[in-house]
């Protein structure tokens, strides 16, 4: 078989556009397998429309950048057991790329096990993830051990663990995201925030049809995994705010959180309960859930499937949840719209159609 010239040099000149430190351009699967081995910190990969498989890693590289040459038509990673793994990338920015068709994950980002070396200032915007697992406990976006975390403005439809996964990840933004389950795969959560996790906000996002939890604010993460190592917590200081969710078994579960707000959120046909406050770690020293604040929401549901608002589990401390102006409105019943609460609400609406307002 004949090889061509250039084909013998491919590596050779990959490495000198990076070394050179210019935008890398890659057409084609070989070229980025080329590439790969000789990044540098500071590289900026943009990869030209194609099919490129999947399997891709990268370890140790800072402030690298990967993203769609031509955002109209994005790079397609297909198939195979990830698309793409990176390990201890801080300052990595991934950018308008398609993930699709991986049995375990799409995207894994993580610290690389060293739990006390959290990698820092990861941005992903405008990734199409899809058709992940379809089932068990495989996420299209799995994050660990990561802080200063921006996910901006991706799609992700059907998955079978978590449409986002954060393992004690902290001072972290996800903002007009949208998560949509598919038939056919299992979709537990849509986005979960456990294993020590602090400080994120999750906003004008839209989940539709995303499974038992679509917000699973805490979780039930082994002690060996905890960022911080020692944490006390699932989640603490988590914010859920301007977000519209519909269906689901409920709308959001808190478990073992410490500290959180549900604030003008919009949810709409929650299947089995409105809210879950569970405790699923109990360790010695672990806090029970509490100190939540859920206020201003638009809550629209049917007594049909929720028979029992809350499902308050032991363990808890659910007294110290606030409810505070919701609008509650039972469709098919408006008259039984008041739910039973862990605390009284104040300021709550209980009867009127928030979407006629």
């Amino acid at each position: 078989m004949k090889i061509h010239p250039l084909a013998a040099l491919l590596p050779t000149l990959v490495f000198s556009c990076i070394a050179a430190g210019e935008p890398l351009v890659i057409n084609g699967r070989d070229e980025l397998k080329a590439a790969l081995p000789n990044l540098k910190e500071n590289t900026v990969i943009r990869i030209a429309p194609g099919d490129y498989g999947s399997g891709y890693q990268v370890r140790n590289i800072p402030n690298l950048t990967v993203e769609a040459l031509d955002p109209s038509s994005p790079p397609v990673f297909r198939g195979g057991n990830e698309g793409w793994h990176f390990s201890q990338c801080s300052g990595l920015t991934l950018r308008n790329l398609t993930i699709t068709g991986q049995s375990s994950n799409g995207i894994n980002i993580d610290d690389e096990g060293e739990r006390e070396r959290p990698v820092k200032g990861i941005t992903l915007e405008g990734l199409g993830i899809t058709d992940i697992g379809p089932a068990g406990n495989h996420d299209a976006i799995k994050l660990s051990g990561l802080t200063g975390v921006t996910i901006r403005n991706c799609r992700i439809e059907g998955w079978g663990g978590q449409a986002i996964d954060m393992v004690g990840c902290h001072a972290s933004l996800i903002t007009g995201c949208t998560m949509t389950g598919k038939e056919g795969f299992t979709q537990a959560t849509g986005i979960q925030t456990k294993g020590g996790s602090s400080s994120i906000i999750i906003e004008k996002c839209r989940f539709t049809n995303t499974g038992q939890r679509p917000l699973n604010v805490g979780g039930s993460t082994g002690m060996p995994y905890f960022r911080p190592s020692g944490a006390k917590h699932e989640a603490r200081d988590i914010t859920v705010r301007d977000c519209v969710i519909e269906g689901g078994d409920c709308a959001a579960a808190f478990v073992g959180v410490d500290g959180g707000s549900f604030t003008g959120n919009t949810i709409i046909h929650p299947e089995k309960w409105i809210f879950r406050i569970l405790q699923e770690t109990k360790a010695e020293g672990f806090v029970p859930c509490r100190n939540v604040t859920i206020s201003g929401n638009r809550i629209v549901f049917r007594r049909s499937g929720v028979k029992t608002d809350i499902n308050i589990g032991s363990g808890t401390e659910a007294g110290t949840f606030i409810f505070r102006d919701n609008s509650w409105f039972a469709e098919d019943a408006p008259e039984n719209s008041k739910p039973a609460l862990p605390s009284p609400e104040q300021g709550g609406t209980y009867g009127t159609d928030p979407r006629k307002s």
